[in-house]
């Protein structure tokens, strides 16, 4: 897989590969005083293949032994989530652990580096990931693109999937959509639309080109929608005025907009006698 390759200091650097001249390293520990990694990036383990992988261990035990570290009176896992829960549903009471000595930044970068190279993380998964990384262990961005082996560029594009719309990260995970579809889906702020562009991906099965086409025609009707929008309020306002002004001189008055900033008002009058009334009124305002 080319993308192991780049993987910063990879796997084996942060937990050496397993040998058999380490099995003198290795304890059985009762499956129940191991607990979940709470800095396991990956939430979600597909159940038919957990079945098949529980079949494997009856069959064969497990092969390579789980990494676990000390946590009060049990074992917190390190590497090997969906072994353990395979394990589990082979109705294993002991398993096979090696137990290390190491921190929570290490225990992350660990569990973070081992579901990229095997490529078990949705994109949703990853994304968050890389945001823990950086709240909860103040990283930058540019650090964690040294340690996993990646551009500054790609954490970046990969935090920004966590802007979609729960419902459009939802499809994501679930593989409706693709990254590239979120990317381009991205360029639309609101929520609202970017479920709306999400859906009509998945209803009529669109490519990302399409997709473009369809984000831009989006935002163009929004921009409309927001436009009318901000001229009915002008319209509201400029009508309250001439009503005032109506009421005020007495006769008809209109106000014409001949630009954003810019307009005409007009001013009705029948007669010289009118006209003079009209002028008293205003020329008394100056008074």
């Amino acid at each position: 897989m080319a993308g192991k390759k780049g993987l910063g200091r990879g796997l084996q650097a942060l937990i050496p590969e397993y040998r058999e001249e380490e099995a003198q390293g290795v304890e059985t520990v009762q499956i129940d005083k191991i607990f979940p990694n709470q800095y396991q990036p990956r939430k979600h383990f597909d159940e038919e293949s957990l079945r098949e992988l529980a079949d494997s261990i009856k069959e064969h035990g497990i092969v390579q032994p789980l990494v676990v570290r000390r946590q009060g009176t049990g074992y917190q896992l390190v590497a090997g989530e969906r072994r353990w829960r395979a394990a589990k549903i082979a109705g294993l009471k002991e398993v096979p652990v090696i137990i290390r000595d190491l921190d929570d930044l290490q225990v992350m970068e660990i569990a973070l580096i081992e579901n990229l190279q095997r490529e078990d993380l949705n994109p949703i998964e990853e994304a968050k990931a890389y945001k823990t990384l950086m709240e909860q262990f103040n990283l930058t961005q540019e650090e964690i693109a040294k340690k996993i082996g990646k551009s500054r560029s790609v954490i970046a594009n990969s935090i920004r999937l966590l802007n979609l719309d729960d419902r459009v990260q939802e499809m994501l995970i679930e593989g409706k959509i693709t990254v590239g579809h979120a990317k381009v889906i991205l360029s639309i702020t609101s929520k609202t639309l970017q479920y709306e562009a999400a859906k009509k991906i998945v209803e009529d099965g669109l490519n990302v080109r399409e997709t473009e086409k369809l984000v831009k025609t989006l935002l163009s009707r929004s921009e409309k929608t927001k436009e009318k929008r901000k001229d009915k309020r002008i319209d509201v306002h400029i009508r309250e005025i001439e009503d005032n002004l109506c009421s005020l001189l007495g006769t008809k008055v209109q106000i014409l907009q001949k630009g954003k900033d810019r307009g005409i008002i007009q001013i009705e009058y029948y007669g010289e006698e009118d006209l003079t009334r009209i002028l008293d009124i205003i020329y008394g305002f100056e008074k």
